[in-house]
This record gives structure tokens, sequence and C-alpha cells, in this order.
């Protein structure tokens, strides 16, 4: 089960920078988050 859990995190990760991507910088900087940093936003290491 640990890799079905850690599969899901995964793409669930993926899911929400895809997501993120599709702001324009405007609405990513009201978020408090730059480009550059999405995937660590994501994984909650900023």
């Amino acid at each position: 089960m640990r890799i079905a859990s850690k599969l899901k995190t995964y793409l669930e990760n993926r899911r929400a920078i895809r997501e993120l991507s599709a702001l324009d910088d405007r609405a990513l900087s009201d978020l408090g988050i730059s480009r550059h940093n999405l995937r660590a936003a994501v994984e909650g290491r900023r």
C-alpha cells in the first residue's frame, strides 16, 4: 500500500502543478507563488 499512497500523492501533485501552471503570472503573484517555484509550493517546501 505504501507504493499506492506515494503514486497517489505524486499524481495529485502533478495535477496541482498543471492547474497552477495554467494561471497567469499576476494570479500566481496574488497567491504568493512565482512560476519558478510551483513544485516547491505544491510539495510544501516554500
